[in-house]
């Protein structure tokens, strides 16, 4: 997120200090690993066939246990009057939906749990109603998108002046200014996002036209998890994971951030990619699948720039010979993405340059380096480091991983998939740890992993992120942004302490 486009959430300051263990561990590579020790009517139970599990009821119970925790708890925030002000009650729900999200990864590893993708969908529909049509109250980001992509349908370029310095040339625009954050910013949401918005504002010009494209991006965000979920040899109820997790339900339906659609061209880039792998076009010399996965990662890539963090790890994955074709695509549809925008790109850059020195929230790393070096730019410099240095462990590991399946073997390019999602939960694990800005929507990038590599500590802050949000009550009520230390180390310690418990819980089941 930026500054240009920050909601109340982007004028503060706080933070998490990760310890290395949980960066270099934050993730199963294997999903299915082997249940621990159970007596042996338990373990009948679990490889009993689908008839008898359902006369027995328990699975069944459980299933629809964890349905109707998610969609009562959806509707129950849903229901207060102002979300601002109910955010213990958002802690709360958000707290009952990821618990059950944690007994669903819980018995599926078991065998015991079976969501059809229909199942998936339908439920993940339904939360995302409950919030589409009210209007965002826990970030103001949705009114930059709309001035941006008003800006772009009229002619003009975003990047070319401020809101504030802007002519506003229509009704509509006049209406947004007084709601746009930081009008005196040129926005910092890259190329491809300004199309998102352009798309979304042709929508009626309002805030349901846009975050109705973005809820059916997200949607269509969780169709691509499944289908990539089948590729990968992993069940379908995985997909649930992200489906049904507070952030992508609140943070797009509810508050309308662009994060969704990023995501959405960073998996179908995976996907096209693993497809090539699977289907044997990497040896039979077919080139143009991966030059449209480099095409779609730089969508990606020019919607929210997280995902230049995973490039190192996709041109690992990407088969060698193929590798060119992949960069074809990347930089040939980048550059035409720039293009049009070319002229006026210094000041985008200018905007970058003041969110990266200035910006901080609830970043618990950035807080104590600071407080230790007694230089807010030392430790910014010091955690780009340790960002840096794990980046390059996860991606070594990733291509360890990866020498020794060959494209095409079967069964060996699904695994190589599984690695490159592992690689990607663990560098999104990494970023969050370490930012200095750590807004809750920026866990999507966490949370669109966890089918795929869930572990402990993922599931634990992809909760944890919205106790930031309790800086909203003073601000609303009295008009101070008052943020408590006490609540950053909370969000840092969910998952270390998730992270700390399972270890011990797996070394318990190995004794």
């Amino acid at each position: 997120m930026c500054p240009a486009a920050h909601s109340a959430l982007g004028r503060a300051s706080s933070t998490i200090h990760p310890e290395p263990s949980p960066l270099k561990a934050a993730a199963s590579i294997n999903p299915r690993s082997a249940p621990l020790a159970a007596p042996i009517h338990e373990r009948t139970m679990a490889n009993a066939t689908p008839k008898y599990r359902q006369r027995l009821g328990i699975p069944g119970l459980a299933s629809f246990t964890i349905a109707c925790i998610v969609v009562a708890s959806y509707g129950g925030y849903a229901c207060q009057p102002n979300l601002r002000l109910a955010i213990p009650v958002l802690v709360g729900a958000s707290a009952l939906v990821s618990g059950a999200l944690a007994v669903a990864l819980y018995l599926g590893e078991r065998g015991r749990l079976d969501w059809a993708p229909g199942l998936i969908l339908g439920i993940a529909l339904i939360a995302r109603l409950f919030f589409l049509f009210t209007p965002p109250q826990l970030s103001d980001d949705i009114y930059r998108y709309l001035w941006d992509g008003l800006q772009t349908l009229g002619g003009a370029n975003p990047y070319a002046a401020s809101p504030a310095a802007a002519p506003a040339a229509s009704a509509a625009q006049r209406a947004l200014l007084p709601l746009v954050n930081h009008p005196e910013l040129v926005t910092i949401y890259p190329p491809a996002a300004q199309l998102v918005f352009a798309a979304g504002a042709a929508l009626g010009g309002g805030v349901l036209g846009m975050k109705s494209l973005l809820v059916l991006l997200d949607l269509t965000l969780c169709l691509v998890t499944m289908r990539l979920l089948r590729r990968l040899g992993l069940p379908a109820w995985r997909g649930a994971l992200y489906a049904w997790c507070p952030l992508s339900v609140l943070e797009i339906a509810g508050s309308g951030h662009v994060d969704g659609a990023g995501i959405l061209f960073l998996l179908l880039a995976i996907a096209v990619v693993v497809d090539g792998r699977i289907s044997g076009r990497s040896a039979a010399g077919e080139r143009l699948p991966f030059a449209a996965a480099g095409a779609l990662f730089a969508l990606a890539a020019l919607v929210k720039l997280f995902p230049l963090a995973l490039f190192p790890g996709m041109i690992v994955f990407v088969p060698p010979g193929c590798r060119r074709s992949f960069l074809a695509g990347f930089a040939g549809l980048g550059a035409l993405l720039l293009l049009p925008f070319s002229k006026a790109l210094p000041q985008l850059a200018q905007t970058l340059a003041l969110y990266a020195k200035n910006w901080e929230f609830a970043g618990f790393a950035f807080n104590a380096l600071r407080a230790l070096t007694g230089s807010g730019p030392a430790a910014r410099f010091l955690l780009c480091g340790v960002f840096l240095a794990a980046l390059a462990l996860s991606t070594r590991r990733l291509a360890r991983g990866l020498a020794p399946l060959r494209a095409g073997a079967p069964g060996e390019d699904a695994a190589a998939g599984r690695l490159l999602a592992g690689h990607c939960y663990r560098v999104a694990l990494a970023f969050l740890l370490l930012t200095p800005t750590l807004q809750p929507w920026y866990a999507l990038c966490l949370a669109a992993f966890l089918p795929f590599s869930a572990g402990p500590a993922g599931l634990a802050l992809c909760w944890s992120v919205f106790l930031a949000y309790r800086v909203l009550i003073p601000y609303t009520i009295l008009g101070q942004w008052q943020e408590s230390g006490w609540v950053t180390l909370l969000v840092f310690l969910a998952p270390a302490a998730s992270f700390g418990l399972a270890q011990l819980a797996r070394r318990e089941g190995a004794t």
